[in-house]
């Protein structure tokens, strides 16, 4: 029989992980520990760099298994700040008062830290009839384009594939097992310029006023209601995040204005029909005003859902096991990497407490940490104990129910208001 082998602590793994100063996009050692511990566990693992940003991919099973269950997430960190203002050094992974601290400790190498290391101990102790994939990226507080994107490129390319993915970004607004992500809204940045003709604020009518215009533009953007939610999201906002001419001079009507705005819009909408909707309220203004616009778009993600079922139960029954709540579906709060997977699987997340991620004294309570490996540990037991049958059912009901709501979520959006001029 092979000689015993010790647990892997996710507690200590994460404090090295800390001890690695991956502010993107620098790797910090943080993925060359990682390959060397999953490596050494048997999992075959390939570093995906593009462009400067570094990845990992890791795999223990038959590449093309029948299933294969995926854990993704990100070593890189936000920048410390001033070292200085911090309790402990930022890269230190000192422990004390029952915490670990350190920039990442938080979002989220704690949590990469629990799923290598529930995997590693899974496969080890058994023998899944499937693949375990980690996809574990250096570009998630970056520009997100050379990270899980390329990983799931070279996915596609290699023919590996995730049939279900976890997540393991912090979920849990203030305790632990409070909270999972079966979805997230979509979000945009437009940034738009109103080109009128400068003059003296003596003499308006020898000018054109591009600040009236965009005033006039903004107000009736920011005052729309786009929509009231569904069952599954909260409505669709949208703000207005900076207006500006660079203009110090009190008699002068500038020749350009500029204002940028984000909008967070749910399942109802798509980038493509809320840029038409601007780009429509603009010409409005612009037929009314005279004032010339342009308009820049940023779509940083689309929204999605992977809609309860078997895998959200699976999650939550889990989560629940170990942490003695169950969790609520919630589709809140900001951007994350399972706006890329959830065009290649379906996608749920959970992770930590929050409260700390990109604040000084970032932490995360080492109980928590053991808690969630636990989480993660269970995840796997479930998934790769159910029949394949099952599976096979599961696909085709999720195929009637996705067209029948789509369907039914057209018919939701509120209509456009026709404004007067």
């Amino acid at each position: 029989m092979p000689a015993a082998v010790d647990p892997l602590d996710p507690v200590d793994l994460t404090a090295r992980l800390i001890r690695c100063p991956s502010v993107t996009p620098e790797e910090g050692g943080a993925l060359v520990l990682l390959e060397q511990v999953l490596a050494g566990a048997g999992f075959a693992c390939t570093r995906v760099d593009r462009n400067g940003t570094s990845n990992l991919f890791a795999r223990w099973g038959d590449k093309g298994a029948n299933r294969s269950f995926g854990f993704n997430g990100h070593t890189d960190v936000v920048p410390p700040g001033n070292p200085a203002d911090w309790r402990f050094d930022p890269f230190s992974g000192a422990e004390a008062e029952g915490r670990l601290w350190g920039r990442g400790a938080c979002d989220m190498k704690s949590g990469v830290a629990a799923f290598v290391a529930a995997a590693v101990d899974f496969v080890r102790e058994t023998q899944p009839g499937g693949a375990v994939i980690l996809a574990i990226t250096g570009d998630e507080e970056g520009d997100a384009t050379d990270g899980t994107v390329a990983l799931l490129d070279w996915m596609a390319t290699e023919g590996e594939r995730m049939s279900h993915c976890i997540v393991g970004e912090p979920t849990c607004p203030e305790v632990m097992g409070q909270m999972m992500k079966n979805g997230r809204r979509g979000s945009m940045t437009a940034r738009i310029e109103a080109r009128g003709v400068q003059g003296h604020s003596a003499y308006p009518h020898r000018a054109r006023n591009p600040l009236s215009a965009l005033v006039r533009l903004l107000d009736r953007l920011a005052s729309h209601q786009l929509d009231r939610g569904n069952a599954l999201f909260d409505p669709s906002t949208l703000a207005i995040t900076s207006v500006d001419t660079g203009n110090t001079a009190s008699n002068v009507i500038p020749a350009k204005a500029r204002a940028m705005l984000n909008i967070r819009f749910n399942d109802l909408h798509t980038g493509a029909s809320l840029t038409g909707w601007l780009e429509s309220e603009i010409a409005r203004v612009r037929d009314e005003t005279g004032v010339d616009f342009s308009m820049m778009v940023k779509i940083s993600g689309e929204s999605f859902v992977t809609e309860p079922g078997w895998f959200t139960d699976l999650v939550a029954d889990a989560v629940e096991a170990v942490c003695d709540r169950r969790p609520v579906l919630s589709t809140t709060g900001g951007t994350s990497d399972a706006r890329f997977i959830k065009n290649h699987c379906p996608v749920v997340e959970f992770g930590l407490v929050g409260q700390s991620m990109h604040k000084v004294d970032e932490h995360v309570a080492v109980d928590h940490v053991h808690q969630l490996k636990s989480v993660y540990r269970r995840m796997l037991e479930a998934y790769f104990a159910r029949s394949p049958v099952e599976d096979r059912l599961h696909r085709l009901v999720r195929g009637l129910d996705d067209a029948e709501r789509s369907r039914s979520r057209a018919e939701m959006v509120l209509p456009r208001p026709a404004f007067a001029s």
